[in-house]
């Protein structure tokens, strides 16, 4: 099998966007990582650019065996002499020159003609080819360019010692079925084209990255520029990532070829680089978002728990994820919600089921995602084995600090609806003296805590209590994404637990 080679650039490329700027020290650890990752060339930079930049490109040569180490620069002298004093301690050192061969970037942007640009294009590879015996040329925008002038300077800068031409798809401007086309009539009309690795390096700015990549390889190119994350310029380069794994996970597509990447880094990496640039991922991204491996939907999650496949291409654990997640909310089924149960431990009998599932469904109308802590909370309260005397049937609270706060709690008591009104030193306080005149119970409140079980705005609250009556003290709890209402829950239960323990004490 022949190898792709995975240049990556995201510390030169990846850099470049908007707001990712990595110092010296940053540039390193992502540098680190990469070698653990397992990528063959690491674009460092683009080291004339600045001083800074350059002490970057120059510290990861000195620090990182294995990959090839890589500096950027245009046609110059001045560009291709800081390259080199940059990466030549690395053990692989390599010179990446560059020089735009469109039309549209010739008359606007270098204002010079194509015999300039072919001449300084071989003057800038035998110039970089006296200093290191690696170099990389690219004709910018090559997607752009006119097929006859491109053929004719890969032709010219390999036999000026080239020993790698990629073709850039610079703004993203091709289409993958083109961009194929356009690797295969390289490799057919340009005579020396077997002497030189074809490399490509794609934008995403309609989208098509890395499908115009995937079309390169399978039209010959064996080396592709991408970056982790997708990072870059604009709307961004390929992403490594979706790179790696397809090529791995449709092998009968790409059969004769391989990536020797630690697919298992994968996940590590781009939360590195996220870290460091302050660039987070999208939660829908390929291979790394947070939901790349996550189901909601009840029949997503009942087909992944009888059979991975039949929604999962590839395994979480194969590039780091750690587990496929089932996001337990609104559109979870049955299923999903036995399973959680049953990996927390909770051994629950069929007919239990359906009440814990409809108070979870009623929790999932309210929060987007419920957490395990909320299925311990809706067991724990649903499954007691107290008999609930006293339950909630409605409330309506009103205070503010210029009103005294006002309560009126319903609740339903044997089978009928009681109701009172009072007011309290707080909206907490009038609910538990509302209730108090229902029950004819005046609990002495002990304690009162409240925290957040799980997290977000919509974080589920859980308050717990201890209440004092008649020579009893009881704990009770409850739980509920609005404060008020698992104070009510928990004042409650502990007075639900106050009666059964009276009827206990008298025999009955």
């Amino acid at each position: 099998m022949e190898k792709i080679i995975i240049f990556d650039t995201t510390l030169r490329d990846g850099e470049q966007s908007p707001g990712a700027s990595l110092n010296g020290n940053e540039k390193l650890e992502i540098a680190r990582q990469l070698a653990v990752l397992g990528v063959d060339v690491i674009e460092a930079g683009f080291p004339v650019s600045s001083q800074g930049d350059f002490e970057a490109v120059k510290m990861v040569a000195k620090n990182i065996r294995g990959p090839v180490i890589c500096g950027l620069a245009r046609s110059l002298k001045k560009d291709i002499d800081a390259a080199y004093n940059s990466v030549k301690h690395a053990h692989r050192p390599r010179i990446h020159v560059f020089l735009a061969t469109s039309k549209i970037h010739m008359k606007y942007k270098l204002k010079k003609a194509e015999d300039e640009i072919l001449r300084l294009a071989v003057w800038a590879v035998k110039y970089a080819r006296r200093k290191c015996g690696d170099i990389e040329f690219s004709p910018e925008d090559a997607s752009r360019t006119e097929k006859e002038f491109l053929y004719k300077v890969i032709e010219a800068v390999i036999e000026a010692g080239a020993t790698t031409v990629n073709i850039p798809d610079t703004v993203g401007y091709a289409t993958p079925f083109e961009f194929g086309e356009l690797i295969k009539g390289i490799k057919e009309f340009v005579p020396n084209i077997e002497k030189c690795v074809i490399s490509v390096h794609c934008h995403n700015d309609l989208g098509l990255a890395v499908s115009n990549s995937l079309s390169a390889v399978l039209n010959g190119a064996r080396q592709v520029e991408c970056t982790i994350n997708g990072l870059g310029e604009r709307a961004g380069n390929a992403s490594l990532e979706e790179i790696v794994m397809a090529l791995r996970t449709r092998k009968d597509i790409f059969s004769g070829v391989r990536a020797g990447v630690n697919t298992k880094e994968l996940c590590k990496t781009s939360r590195l680089v996220s870290k460091l640039t302050g660039l987070n991922v999208q939660a829908n991204k390929a291979i790394v978002g947070s939901n790349a491996f996550a189901h909601e939907s009840g029949i997503h999650q009942d087909g992944v728990l009888k059979e991975r496949i039949t929604y999962e291409i590839m395994r979480p654990e194969d590039v780091g994820f750690g587990e496929t997640r089932l996001v337990l909310g609104k559109h979870s089924g049955r299923h999903a919600f036995k399973e959680r149960l049953k990996k927390l431990g909770f051994a629950i009998k069929e007919d239990e089921i359906d009440k814990a599932f409809s108070r979870f469904k009623k929790l999932a109308d309210k929060k987007k995602e419920i957490f395990d802590e909320d299925l311990e909370t809706i067991i724990d309260e649903e499954l007691t084995m107290v008999p609930e005397k006293y339950r909630l049937f409605h409330f309506y609270i009103a205070s503010g600090d210029q009103v005294k706060p006002a309560a009126n709690i319903k609740l339903k008591v044997d089978n009928k609806i009681l109701e009172s009104r009072s007011n309290g030193d707080g909206p907490v306080d009038a609910c538990y003296k509302a209730i108090d005149k229902i029950t004819g119970a005046r609990g002495r409140l002990m304690d009162y805590q409240i925290r957040s079980v799980t997290s977000g705005k919509d974080a589920l609250g859980e308050v717990s209590i201890k209440v004092a009556s008649k020579g009893k003290c009881v704990s009770g709890r409850g739980a509920s994404t609005d404060i008020i209402e698992a104070s009510i829950k928990a004042y409650l239960n502990a007075m639900n637990r106050l009666s059964y323990a009276a009827k206990h004490l008298n025999g009955l």
